[in-house]
């Protein structure tokens, strides 16, 4: 579980989040929706500690980040994985050796040891065989999914997702929706998603949460984010007429 407490941040003279306050909880997929530019992404960086917050503190299980030094944050960045928008997988590295990437950096297990965890993690994602493929000879689903590998090698007790479905087809994309929820749920990993896919959102989103002038203006689930009368909300998730059909033809079903 991660706890977001009355952050506040500021870039010189312009204030960026509000007051925020949010709990990520374990074994769900929390996601963190919202416009371009509304604070999401500088969310994200004061919880890994890229940034550091104007006031507030974030906990994860009970154990204070800001407080921490150096070496104790680093403690926690190794519990968590990562998943970035356009996958960063290095170009000159195998399949294997982009897994293998984290547990060399930061354990001290044997060839064997590593080349047994990669081999479980790229099972996991279904693409165990594709070791000595490179990057460019994969497509952009099984980029993602060589990412979520890599991600979950160090068995990560916090996973983030920036984006995970950017430039996929909506097939793939549901592909890895799955992917992500099945993982969460199986290994009870705290999974915090940013992403701007309405249709991920309402697939996977156990817990949601709509940052909108820098503040958390709303938070719910997936269900009730379809009945909601919060007017923010609408024109964000029904920005199209089309999507405006939807909504009032839901509302008519349930009358």
């Amino acid at each position: 579980m991660i706890e977001v407490v009355n952050v506040n941040k500021s870039f010189n003279d312009l204030q960026v989040l509000y007051d925020i306050t949010t709990v990520f909880e374990k074994g769900k997929v929390n996601m963190v929706i919202g416009q371009s530019g509304e604070g999401k992404s500088v969310l994200t960086k004061c919880i890994v500690g890229l940034h550091e917050p104007d006031t507030g503190h974030i906990m994860y299980n009970d154990r204070n980040f800001g407080e921490m030094d150096r070496r104790d944050r680093m403690l926690i960045r190794q519990e968590i994985g990562m998943l970035f928008q356009g996958s960063a997988l290095f170009d000159s590295m195998t399949v294997e050796e982009n897994v293998m990437f984290p547990l060399t950096m930061f354990t001290k297990m044997t060839k064997k040891e590593k080349l047994d965890r990669v081999n479980f993690c790229l099972e996991r994602v279904n693409l165990l065989g594709r070791n000595k493929l490179y990057p460019a000879e994969c497509s952009g689903g099984m980029q993602k999914r060589i990412a979520i590998a890599r991600a979950i090698a160090m068995n990560p007790k916090y996973l983030f997702c920036d984006e995970p479905n950017s430039g996929l087809d909506p097939k793939t994309a549901i592909v890895i929706d799955n992917l992500i929820r099945e993982i969460t749920y199986e290994y009870d990993i705290t999974t915090v998603v940013i992403s701007h896919d309405m249709n991920s959102v309402i697939e996977i989103g156990d817990n949601i949460m709509f940052i909108h002038d820098g503040r958390n203006w709303w938070s719910g689930g997936r269900k009730e984010i379809i009945t909601t009368e919060n007017p923010e909300i609408i024109d964000f998730v029904y920005a199209s007429d089309f999507m405006k059909e939807i909504r009032a033809s839901i509302k008519e079903t349930r009358q």
